[in-house]
């Protein structure tokens, strides 16, 4: 009797412990983001810098490979394959797209195996956002899925709008068609 008391007090002990998740969290998850952002940004440094020296192999490395792209056009969502195609010919002129982050957030999910950004960008179309999914695989951070939009000042919205609304009501046209 002395020994199943013994033993049903050593289990309750093991269950209150095991149940404790704030104890298991820190004994099992050591992920640190103040060394993964610094790698982050190399890596998205890096990434753009690819696209500027026109180096295809090198740019298309830093993707996942079922990574998307999306671009300003809302006719420009790709997979990687079809991205890789589009793009091509505009590396093989020997300059592609120049980016330069003016300002970077990074944030992870409590794994610390997938990072989103968002970065404001100077480009030749002017201020552009960048924005991403990132997955670690292996010690790489790759993208996963990037966004390329560009942005418009508030006070000029209305004429922008005017700007592009024979192009874009006829695509949204046809988007509603075939829904």
């Amino acid at each position: 009797m002395r020994y199943l008391k013994i033993n049903i007090i050593s289990l309750i002990a093991i269950l209150i412990y095991s149940c404790n998740p704030q104890e298991n969290q820190t004994s099992q998850f050591t992920f640190n983001a103040e060394k993964e952002k610094p790698e982050i940004n190399i890596m998205l440094d890096s990434f753009n810098q690819a696209a500027a020296d026109a180096n295809f192999d090198l740019y298309f490395s830093f993707y996942t490979d079922d990574a998307i792209f999306t671009g300003t056009d809302a006719t420009e969502r790709w997979d990687k394959e079809e991205f890789m195609v589009w793009a091509k010919p505009i590396f093989e002129r020997g300059r592609a797209w120049n980016f330069t982050a003016l300002e970077r957030h990074i944030n992870f999910d409590s794994t610390g195996n997938i990072a989103w950004f968002d970065e404001l960008l100077n480009t030749q179309m002017k201020i552009c956002r960048g924005s991403g999914v990132l997955i670690k695989q292996g010690d790489q951070w790759k993208v996963k899925q990037y966004i390329l939009s560009a942005t418009i000042p508030n006070p000029i919205m209305d004429d922008v709008v005017k700007m592009k609304a024979s192009a874009e009501d006829s695509l949204i046209n046809k988007i509603v068609k075939t829904k």
